[in-house]
């Protein structure tokens, strides 16, 4: 197949992913040091068509799709003929809901709707594979030890995503529902905290880094190897 020149076939344009062995900054014991996460069962590429249909699908789910207008029927006005119908000059008027009027009804406005729509889990489950994997690609996956969460901190949790050189947006993911950990990232600014079982490709795409706690990603991988085989 003939290309332009300068240009590559649509597969080799895909990015690579990270390597299989990929190696992440880690928090333990008030330190920062350096770890290495297994990437392999992610795939090798990052495919961005399936990344925007389901971050598409994710963030109309989330629509709440409450607006609503009042047609005439639905107008408090009275049903009184505004003037006779002839000899005045005027237009033919029927009452006061006229949509022609002011504070009337509305001509096809927006009524309550569910904008949701859905994807294969298989589908889904593949985009967080490629969000995963270009966030590995990245350097922007980082993991922490709860060891110093012996109670709920705020400050320690800042002080662990500092070190870890999480400067803007972070999702933290536990391995399991933990209410220390949340009460201690809750409150930190752009900071969401999520479970292992819920993580899904927006809440991975939305953030600058993701922060895996303690076993998190092997419960993660665990999910994934679980849902292909």
């Amino acid at each position: 197949m003939a290309t332009a020149k300068g240009s590559k076939p649509r597969a080799q344009r895909a990015k690579a992913a990270a390597p299989a062995g990929t190696p992440v900054k880690t928090w333990s014991g008030g330190k920062a040091g350096s770890a290495t996460l297994d990437g392999a069962p992610l795939g090798d590429k990052v495919k961005v068509r399936l990344l925007r249909e389901a971050v598409r699908m994710y963030e109309a789910n989330r629509r709440q799709g409450t607006h609503s207008t009042k047609t005439r029927g639905e107008t408090n006005f009275s049903e009184r003929k505004p003037y006779k119908q002839k000899g005045t000059g005027n237009a033919r008027r029927g009452d006061f809901n006229s949509p022609l009027l002011k504070k009337g009804g509305v001509i096809f406005g927006p009524r309550p709707r569910d904008y949701g729509w859905g994807m294969p889990r298989k589908a889904l489950r593949e985009a967080l594979r490629s969000a995963l994997a270009g966030k590995l690609r990245d350097g922007e996956v980082g993991t922490l030890k709860a060891a110093d969460f012996g109670k709920p901190s705020t400050k320690t949790a800042a002080t662990a995503l500092a070190a870890l050189g999480c400067d803007g947006s972070v999702c933290v993911v536990l391995p399991k529902q933990d209410e220390t950990l949340w009460k201690s990232f809750r409150n930190l600014a752009r900071c969401s905290v999520t479970r292992a079982g819920d993580l899904n490709a927006l809440d991975v795409l939305a953030n600058r880094h993701v922060v895996f706690v303690e076993d998190a990603w092997d419960v993660l991988m665990q999910r994934l190897a679980g849902a292909a085989s």
